[in-house]
């Protein structure tokens, strides 16, 4: 008799289950092919070619300064032991832990990056006296330490200061244990009992990154992903999470999630992938790496069935670590359109890269944010001096992206606001200054009559209340914010001081957002002559090339825009396949039935969530620190359309206020009368953007 066995021969092997990294199955278990290879190491050694990686002997200095550090603070805890009275032994045994956090952490550091550390100290070790007392005079007598600058008052309170040049952002935790194990697990749960809300959130940022690197299925294409997206999100204008943009650990958790899905994809594939997907997501659907862990302990989680503000978030990605929070609170309607324009431009770029139409040098090329409106809104800030100038930019850039809020509701979204996260600095100012800058344009397809304006009067006067609250405001600090068209752009925005040419091209290679550049270098003049003549005439009104381009425009009164630009191109490129949005379609209901919950999008007009991240000091550890980004609202603030002054927000004015040329001073915002802050009335604070204006 045969057997069974004999007629199927040997069993077959069982397939060892897959591992799943996240809270979907993955969309792709596809590996690299040749082709995919090769493109990853172009990809690394263009990397390499800009400058991302920092040398050894720079490595070297990192660590070293680090291991002072934890000297310094060690010293400091056996100090204070000591002072309180406890046993020899118990000074003996007492220390402080120093733990890294954000890009340093992660492993996508590059050169002159600043380095965040939270130092872990014992129960009896207070953060408002001892750290921010005593430790500070202590680092302030070392002659390593420069421009140390106290932030006590922020959302996660934090020392900053140079140590033999390197910028540290430090923060403490005080746990629940009078000794602090050298080994002690951050990640354990542990270390948040009996801490309070500022603990959990300075610890937060180490948990977070912890579970990052155990949550990727491969760390190295995930550090070679996330370098290569914080670079194109700098050049591109879109790396800032003060201003409303991502920060570090944003931009971590995106591409995090991205190694979830592909986790077999090589780094040119993981990028590709990253602006597929990304173009295609649901927002408000949002990205996790993992589920929610339930509450546990008492402290608020992301949860919009029982949170209703958490309903009001336009971006969220979620923080991997209890308790899981939005990492990306500070996201707008403004910003997310910005950040949605420009991942369709990586999208379009990746394809032609896919294709053999671009190279990666691509991908990178900066964006050019003063050739994109016509109109602009400047914001000069100055002080006295540069320490001065320093904390008063980093309270007023903290409100900016509320001004954008306000000038969008008040406006109810016809006139739409593209914060720049860079700053400029006018040299030739006899004091401390730096201005930031704001694109202004209508809404598309909005249908507005001819010669129809808008009146911003009350957002301005909003802004400057919201200014005004700054409670360390020296002699010296003012904001002026004022309305300047394209070639009234002052020079010292451009990088060569030569302002650009305003004809806007498209070619094939580079079928979005491309700039006309001479000999194929952006922001480079042809010649010494050239350059000057451009100064003469910025724009080149008077040149013969400028005058056919405007018999040859059919509509000079519409601003040239990202959002016009991609809307022309959009039939050109080819996109995603349907399968892919299906798929990705899928994905975002997946997350959403994974909260059991639907989550509505904020309008533009509720700005009574809006955060005031930055501290008193207008200090931020926003781009690391994913819990800096979720701060209590300002009293000022809280104000819904319902209760809005009518006579502050009027729209589409017809002659009934003064017009306001283009340059001029919107309103000194503070002034300084026997030592009190108070603000100057300003006289005609109006900007009227005619519709029909051109630069």
């Amino acid at each position: 008799m045969v057997s069974s066995e004999g007629l199927c021969g040997s069993q077959p092997p069982i397939a060892a289950p897959v591992t799943q990294y996240g809270v979907t199955e993955p969309i792709s278990m596809a590996g690299p092919t040749a082709a995919d290879i090769q493109r990853s190491r172009d990809l690394e050694k263009f990397l390499v070619q800009a400058g991302l990686y920092e040398s050894k002997e720079e490595a070297s200095k990192r660590e070293e300064v680090l291991g002072q550090i934890q000297e310094i603070v060690t010293n400091w805890v056996k100090q204070l032991t000591r002072l309180r009275g406890y046993t020899d032994q118990m000074v003996e045994d007492a220390k402080a832990v120093i733990f890294t956090f954000g890009s340093y952490r992660l492993g996508v550091h590059g050169p002159g990056s600043d380095i965040d550390a939270l130092c872990v100290g014992p129960s009896y070790v207070s953060r408002e006296e001892d750290f921010f007392f005593v430790l500070h005079n202590i680092l302030a007598e070392r002659e390593e330490v420069t421009e140390l600058q106290p932030v006590p008052d922020a959302h996660v309170p934090v020392l900053r200061f140079k140590f033999s040049g390197i910028p540290i952002d430090l923060l403490y935790a005080s746990i629940s244990h009078l000794v602090v194990p050298h080994d002690l697990d951050i990640s354990d749960i542990s270390v948040l009992y009996n801490v309070d809300e500022p603990t959990v959130r300075s610890l937060n940022g180490c948990r977070v990154a912890d579970q990052i690197l155990k949550l990727v299925p491969n760390v190295e294409h995930f550090r070679t992903t996330l370098r290569c997206l914080k670079f194109w999100a700098k050049r591109r204008g879109v790396y800032s999470n003060v201003t409303g943009f991502l920060g570090g650990v944003n931009w971590a958790l995106l591409v995090a999630r991205i190694c979830q899905l592909y986790p077999n994809a090589a780094p040119s594939m993981l990028v590709s992938r990253f602006f597929r997907v990304f173009t295609q997501w649901r927002w408000p659907n949002p990205v996790m790496l993992c589920a929610i862990e339930e509450d546990r302990l008492g402290f608020s989680v992301w949860d919009p069935r029982k949170n209703p503000r958490d309903r009001t978030h336009h971006m969220p990605i979620i923080t991997p670590a209890y308790p899981c929070m939005n990492s990306s609170y500070n996201v707008s309607t403004s910003t997310l359109r910005v950040m949605m324009e420009q991942f369709q431009y990586g999208n379009n770029v990746c394809e032609n890269i896919e294709l053999n139409k671009a190279k990666w040098s691509a991908l990178f090329e900066p964006y050019l944010f003063f050739q994109s409106y016509t109109n602009y809104l400047q914001v000069d800030i100055l002080a006295a001096d540069a320490d001065d100038l320093r904390s008063w930019k980093g309270w007023v850039e903290s409100r900016l992206r509320q001004l954008t809020l306000m000038i969008e509701r008040n406006t109810y979204g016809k006139l739409q606001c593209h914060p720049y996260a860079q700053d400029y600095v006018d040299a030739s100012k006899p004091c401390a200054h730096c201005a930031f800058f704001m694109g202004l344009q209508r809404k598309h397809g909005e249908i507005v009559q001819e010669g129809q304006q808008f009146d911003i009067r009350g957002s301005v006067d909003e802004f400057r209340h919201s200014i005004s609250m700054y409670m360390f405001w020296k002699p010296g600090m003012e904001i002026y914010v004022s309305h300047v068209r394209r070639k009234q752009l002052p020079a010292y925005v451009y990088p060569d001081g030569c302002k650009r040419s305003r004809n806007l091209h498209l070619t094939p290679q580079q079928p979005s957002y491309k700039i006309s550049r001479n000999n194929g270098v952006a922001y480079q003049a042809e010649s010494g002559e050239k350059c000057l003549k451009r100064k003469k005439d910025p724009d080149g009104e008077n040149s013969e090339q400028s005058r056919l381009d405007k018999r040859r425009s059919p509509d000079r009164n519409q601003s040239v825009s990202p959002e016009i630009v991609s809307r022309k191109l959009g039939s050109a490129c080819t996109g995603c396949s349907t399968s892919d949005l299906d798929e990705m379609n899928r994905l975002a209901e997946a997350n959403t039935s994974s909260n059991s919950s639907g989550i509505s999008s904020c309008s533009h007009e509720d700005i009574g969530n809006e955060s005031t991240a930055g501290s008193s000091e207008g200090s931020n550890v926003g781009d690391n620190n994913p819990s800096s980004s979720q701060s209590d609202s300002s009293d000022e603030l809280k104000s819904s359309v319902e209760d809005e002054h009518a006579d502050q927000n009027k729209v589409f004015q017809d002659g009934l206020l003064k017009d306001l040329e283009p340059k001029t001073v919107v309103g000194v915002v503070l002034k300084s009368m026997n030592g009190v802050v108070d603000s100057e009335s300003v006289q005609n604070p109006v900007i009227r953007l005619s519709l029909a204006s051109t630069a």
